[in-house]
């Protein structure tokens, strides 16, 4: 199972990332904060300090089409908000 899937990067994380050195990620449904936290810190070599996750329910979407109006969702996605120590950063750039 692949913990971490991607980070994300909006202005409302980089906000978070700037003031409050909190990194937002993409993660796997099924994993608890415990494997998020030894995850992050195998890829990244940082202290986690705190993880926090919510599920992120999925926009509903809706087109137009020949025959007629087609409603739908995205799908629903757990994200987790990573708190590390002072003084560490994590640089997305280096890993790809």
């Amino acid at each position: 199972m692949e913990i971490i899937k991607k980070p994300i990067l909006t202005e409302k994380a980089s906000m978070l990332t700037e003031k409050l050195n909190r990194y937002a990620f993409k993660v796997d449904h099924r994993a608890n904060k415990i494997q998020i936290k030894t995850a992050i810190e195998a890829m990244f070599g940082v202290t986690v300090v705190a993880v926090n996750t919510a599920v992120v329910a999925g926009k509903a979407k809706s087109r137009n089409t020949k025959a007629g109006l087609v409603s739908g969702r995205a799908p629903k996605y757990k994200k987790a908000i990573i708190t590390i120590n002072d003084g560490e950063t994590i640089d997305f750039y280096s890993v790809i």
